[in-house]
């Protein structure tokens, strides 16, 4: 049973306030690393953290999603925030992409996010996994090049995923090597059934633990010059000299520009990219989730819509569910939403009063978390479990892994979902009829069942059949069983039968025609509410 059925929100407190701390401390170093390579303000990347967390967290039907800037959209904001001139002409454009996703959520468009197979869901969590463990790798060897957060194969500074892998041992930091190992220690030690029955491991995360040790180590090591962290092996949040100085890091959109057709073509781009990101982030969330809850997608496309509203309204990055913040609060044990909204409260409290705290912390550190967040999303046993269920699922899973290993997040997914579509065609191109020789070969008489939908992809096979059978032959065409036949198909099937009777051919042809398919979703919302409407109207007995 889900426990937001049967528990209140302060009894899964004990849950949810653990992880959302292990997901602030996941988000501080992705916010400001999309900023950097985004070309934006880094605490514009603070700011769509807070707002995805508080905001998009209280408004989704998402219990266990965890919304804040992606590294999908780094891209577009680079080019966008160069095409435009400025920052905040380009904010214009975020606050116009969120008013066009509440559009889209009104006008029930999530209903996209459905048609992406599960082998490619899959295949995108696992791909991610894999991506998250590579790119973490330099900097659990100190080489930060490469910007926190980054999921795409071709990298800012001219190396790709797998060359930064060489790269790096021209720079090995031993203070962050020590910091990594002994983190990754820690975290494995925590993963172990003996210390999980430990009452006070239960309560202290070990991500936690790993932290606080990075924060220690990183102090002591700034006595040893061999061993010190260099500015850019540490978070780098912006620091404020007072709370006036906080609020003035935000920035407003150029209200303005609104008139020009650059912001709104980038808005249209933001809407869509972010809404298809989210989308997907929202199936693969809802695969994570233990207690496998269904979460509403056009009441997500609003909550995002309102998100980005807000955040280009105070100068924040564009904001989409994500994946990575997403499977970390799931695997930190989080229950309902309040993780994903306690995570941004940290991170608004901890950006105001301890910006120098956070600003200790070593990307090493959180290298060994991700180490494990992505090892969990790419487990062993799940390529396992896909090639048992047979190549159809296992083509697209692969071919999905490899896409976004070596593309990006949507493209690795688009070509996933092009192999997924091609098994698709392939299957209903061999399945037009039934025939089994046994049953529909009787007597000399060929019997071909039309199968429940026939459509035009399968009018090549039709026509290859009905062009083999010979002269003189005696064939039933069925179609009692069809809901729908393409004309297409009709039409040949009404060819063959005029040709049938040059070749001699004794056919019968049961029940054809070409119909529309009544909306059955519909027909059964009709009909349950219409059950619904007739049990009001019965009296109540006492």
């Amino acid at each position: 049973m889900s426990p937001t059925k049967n528990d209140g929100i302060l009894k899964n407190l004990k849950y949810d306030i653990p992880a959302s701390i292990v997901v602030f401390l996941v988000a501080v170093p992705l916010c400001l690393g999309i900023a950097l390579a985004s070309g934006a303000p880094l605490f514009s990347g603070i700011i769509a953290g807070i707002v995805g967390g508080i905001v998009v967290g209280a408004l989704s039907g998402s219990q266990l999603g965890v919304s804040g800037p992606a590294a999908g959209l780094a891209v577009i904001v680079l080019s966008a925030i160069q095409e435009l001139g400025a920052f905040e002409i380009f904010l214009m454009a975020v606050v116009i992409g969120g008013v066009i996703q509440l559009i889209l959520g009104y006008a029930k468009a999530g209903i996209i996010g459905y048609y992406f197979p599960s082998s490619v869901i899959k295949g995108m969590l696992s791909g991610i996994g894999i991506i998250i463990i590579l790119k973490q790798i330099p900097h659990a060897f100190g080489y930060d090049k490469d910007y926190e957060g980054s999921l795409a194969f071709a990298q800012p500074d001219g190396h790709n995923t797998f060359s930064e892998l060489f790269y790096m041992f021209e720079a090995i930091s031993p203070g962050a090597v020590i910091i990594t190992s002994l983190s990754m220690l820690i975290l494995v030690l925590w993963e172990r059934p003996f210390m999980k029955k430990i009452k006070l491991f239960q309560i202290v995360q070990g991500p936690l633990v790993v932290v606080s040790l990075g924060i220690i180590l990183n102090l002591i090591f700034q006595n040893i010059p061999s061993l010190n962290l260099k500015a850019e092996q540490v978070v780098a949040i912006p620091v404020a000299d007072s709370l006036s100085g906080f609020f003035g890091q935000f920035t407003f959109p150029a209200f303005e520009s609104i008139t020009n057709p650059a912001v709104w073509i980038t808005g249209i781009t933001i809407a869509v990219v972010a809404s298809l990101e989210t989308l997907l982030c929202l199936e693969a969330t809802d695969k994570l989730d233990p207690y496998k809850r269904v979460s509403p997608a056009n009441r997500e496309l609003k909550a995002q819509g309102v998100g980005n509203l807000l955040s280009g309204l105070i100068g924040g990055l564009p904001i989409t569910q994500v994946i990575v913040r997403s499977s970390t609060n799931i695997q930190s044990g989080g229950r309902t939403k309040m993780s994903a909204i306690l995570h941004g409260v940290i991170l608004l409290g901890c950006a105001m009063a301890i910006p120098r705290v956070l600003n200790l912390i070593p990307l090493a550190s959180l290298a060994a978390i991700l180490f494990l967040v992505g090892y969990k999303l790419a487990k062993p046993a799940l390529f396992k479990e896909m090639y048992a269920l047979g190549k159809k699922h296992f083509a697209p899973f692969m071919v999905t892994i490899l896409g976004i290993v070596f593309t990006d997040l949507l493209i690795g997914i688009g070509i996933g979902l092009v192999v997924a579509i091609m098994n698709v065609l392939y299957n209903n191109y061999k399945k037009p009829f039934l025939f089994e020789t046994d049953k529909h070969l009787k007597d000399g008489i060929i019997r071909l069942e039309l199968a429940e939908d026939v459509t035009f992809i399968n009018k090549a096979s039709i026509l290859r059949t009905l062009s083999q059978i010979k002269d003189g032959s005696k064939v039933i065409i069925d179609a009692s069983k069809s809901i729908y036949i393409d004309n297409d198909v009709v039409e040949i099937i009404k060819e063959f039968e005029t040709n049938a009777e040059y070749r001699d051919i004794d056919l019968q042809i049961i029940e054809l025609e070409s119909n529309g398919v009544p909306n059955q979703v519909k027909k059964i919302k009709h009909a349950l509410a219409n059950n619904v409407l007739e049990h009001q109207k019965e009296p109540i007995l006492n």
